[in-house]
């Protein structure tokens, strides 16, 4: 990440560690987020995600580690943090048998907010709601949940908003929604932290990171961190192709081999060696053979591998 001044910096977190008993969860994690940035929080269950962004919003004490959040300190200022944080769950965790304004109405109450009935109507007309604004909440499909959570994380215009595994079960025009609605948010100057598992919606961040096993493995925009993993990857195309599949993987040079639908991605690290483990199969009229670039879904299950020692073959 380019040096940036302290005062654009929404996040900035050094050695971030949490153990629960023997068991370390998030290891030595240092992240720099910048304001009006979205920040994309890449990894499998259990890899970390959840536990790192409840310390950043103060819902967890860290084991070690230092830092800010949205200038507070993590530590000490949890309290002044969780005020200016919107933190949007997984899991739809607002009132079911009350109304859409009802639920807005309560929330901007905890909050404490002037004007409470103002800024409910400002909210509803923002997220498109106000049409639906007397509907129970749990008459509505998973996309109007989740404009809905949305709605109550952003109406106190948090300066950081926490999003975890925020499009998990709606469909893919709800999620393509709800995406131009986030980018709208950070271009009026609100940083985005998410988390998710869509390779598509990591694309649409600023800058994207990959969590494992507690460790931050990677960071950067996605043509930076599809570039710094060296990977060179070709695709076939053809016939019978589980087969050749079984043939190629585990062949010297050749680090994974991965279906794509009807095709193979074959990659490894190192151009010349993945180049002569190929070879052999490159003459065969029934197969098409093009080289192609890595997909961040390659990079990532690379990524996996290599964590889990499966690297590289000799």
């Amino acid at each position: 990440m380019a040096e940036v001044a302290p005062e654009d910096l929404v996040i900035d977190v050094r050695g971030l560690t949490k153990r629960f008993g023997d068991r370390t969860v998030v290891r030595d994690v240092a992240l720099r987020v910048r304001r009006g940035e979205i920040f994309g929080f890449l990894g499998p269950n259990g890899s970390g995600k959840t536990t790192t962004i409840r310390m950043l919003c103060g819902l967890l004490e860290p084991s070690a580690g230092e830092g800010q959040c949205i200038g507070y300190d993590i530590r000490r200022d949890t309290a002044a943090i969780k005020r200016q944080v919107g933190y949007m769950t997984q899991r739809f965790s607002l009132y079911e048998d009350l109304t859409i304004r009802e639920n807005l109405a309560f929330i901007a109450r905890l909050y404490g907010m002037r004007g409470r009935r103002a800024a409910v109507d400002r909210t509803l007309e923002r997220l498109g709601l106000t049409a639906r604004q007397h509907q129970p909440a749990g008459q509505l499909s998973g996309g109007w949940k989740q404009r809905l959570a949305l709605a109550s994380c952003v109406m106190h215009e948090p300066k950081l908003l926490l999003l975890d595994e925020p499009t998990a079960g709606v469909d893919p025009k709800a999620r393509r929604e709800f995406w131009d609605e986030i980018h709208a948010l950070a271009h009026g100057g609100l940083t985005v932290l998410v988390s998710t598992h869509y390779m598509d919606e990591a694309e649409r961040c600023h800058r994207i990171g990959y969590i494992f096993n507690g460790r931050l493995l990677t960071e950067g925009s996605v043509a930076d961190v599809v570039r710094d993993s060296g990977l060179v990857t070709w695709s076939v195309e053809g016939a019978s192709l589980a087969p050749l599949r079984a043939r190629l993987s585990g062949r010297a040079g050749i680090d994974m081999v991965v279906p794509f639908g009807a095709v193979l991605h074959v990659a490894g690290s190192d151009e010349a060696r993945l180049a002569a483990a190929i070879a052999p199969f490159r003459d065969d009229p029934l197969l098409r053979w093009t080289r192609s670039p890595a997909t961040l879904e390659d990079v990532f299950i690379r990524l996996m591998s290599a964590a889990n020692g499966e690297g590289a073959r000799p």
